[in-house]
């Protein structure tokens, strides 16, 4: 990519900001990390630590005053304020992209579509996981067809914190949109949905485990999609053993993968894009076979293809300079936000949800 490259404002440098979008953008051609927003007097100095050449604001109001001077805002930000933010940068005419949830509701998600639309802007979703590297392995499995059709998909975002951690992300104020349902859930959904398309029927079961929890932290949803498949999703904190990332079943094979991505692990390290960037292990391959669990010896090994994050700015990157496809939509986000609403309801009265 030729020409000068945009100038990016990242609003937040909590962990989205600091170990996800600040890395990924400095490491994409055509853009560049012009200036982080934070209050935290902490986080700036690990803002300038990291980015010698950032500018750092204390205040969204101080980077909208400079909206002139930037190209794109980067919305990574407490879920809370991710709407209001996008809409103000929308309407002083910059492109937009917003961390997962991109909202609330399904509905605020449109409504920001439709501003963006109308102004023609850009707005695009951080859906980071589009990019882990079993999730690439299985959509190349299910292109060739290897499982035949598939009957069920499992697919499991479990951690063990058996003490809540605190924070906005755990609080029990619905406004701060909290919770392991929109946050872990945000992932296993969007992944259900760009695998195998709209969904017909929602259950949920979304229950909060441990003492002093405000919000809830063990959610399971089960999807009926349009085409037949059934998803089987789990977010859970409280996990004492993990399962499979993905279990897989079809009419000829299944595929069963054992441990989370490792790009998230690198880029907490320290780690940046380059040479080796997201492979994983012989050992931690996933298995395809039928008959015979692969704990057991069953099913043949799959190489993992390597996972690729640096994928989502880059196709930002480009859809902005020479008009290419938006990586994840803010439809698509609204997609899923709409599971998501079904799945609280669900849960709430105890039934499922039609769509």
């Amino acid at each position: 990519m030729t020409g000068t490259p945009l100038r990016v404002g990242l609003i937040g440098y909590g962990l989205a900001g600091s170990v996800f979008h600040a890395p990924l953008i400095a490491a994409t051609e055509g853009l560049v990390l012009d200036t982080v927003v934070t209050s935290n007097p902490e986080r700036q100095e690990q803002a300038r630590a990291g980015f010698p050449d950032v500018r750092v604001a204390g205040t969204p109001d101080e980077l909208f005053a400079r909206s002139g001077d930037l190209d794109l805002i980067v919305i990574a930000s407490p879920n809370r304020t991710h709407v209001p933010l996008a809409r103000t940068a929308l309407e002083a005419g910059l492109a937009v992209v917003v961390d997962k949830p991109v909202a609330g509701t399904a509905a605020e998600a449109r409504e920001l579509a439709g501003l963006a639309e109308k102004r023609g802007l850009f707005l695009s979703v951080f859906q980071n996981r589009r990019w882990d590297n079993d999730f690439l392995t299985l959509r190349g499995l299910l292109a060739e067809g290897a499982l035949g059709d598939v009957w069920r998909f499992e697919s499991r975002f479990e951690r063990w914190r058996p003490q809540p951690k605190g924070g906005w992300r755990e609080s029990g104020d619905p406004a701060e949109i909290g919770g392991l349902l929109y946050d872990l859930g945000s992932h296993v959904v969007d992944q259900a949905l760009v695998l195998f398309g709209p969904v017909t029927q929602v259950y949920a079961e979304s229950v909060v485990r441990r003492a002093g929890a405000e919000t809830d932290d063990d959610t399971f949803l089960a999807l009926t999609h349009a085409n037949g498949v059934r998803s089987h999703l789990y977010a859970s904190a409280t996990t004492a053993q993990l399962g499979p990332r993905f279990r897989v079943l079809g009419s000829k094979a299944g595929y069963v993968k054992y441990g989370l991505d490792p790009q998230e692990a690198a880029l907490r390290d320290g780690g940046r894009p380059g040479p080796g960037w997201g492979t994983e292990p012989e050992e931690l391959w996933g298995h395809v076979g039928a008959g015979e669990s692969p704990l057991t010896g069953g099913g043949d090994p799959v190489p993992t293809l390597p996972g690729d994050y640096p994928a989502y700015y880059a196709a930002v990157a480009k859809a902005l300079a020479d008009g290419g496809p938006n990586p994840v939509t803010a439809a698509e986000a609204a997609a899923a936000l709409d599971v998501l609403e079904a799945a609280r309801r669900s849960a709430r009265d105890g039934m499922a949800v039609q769509l």
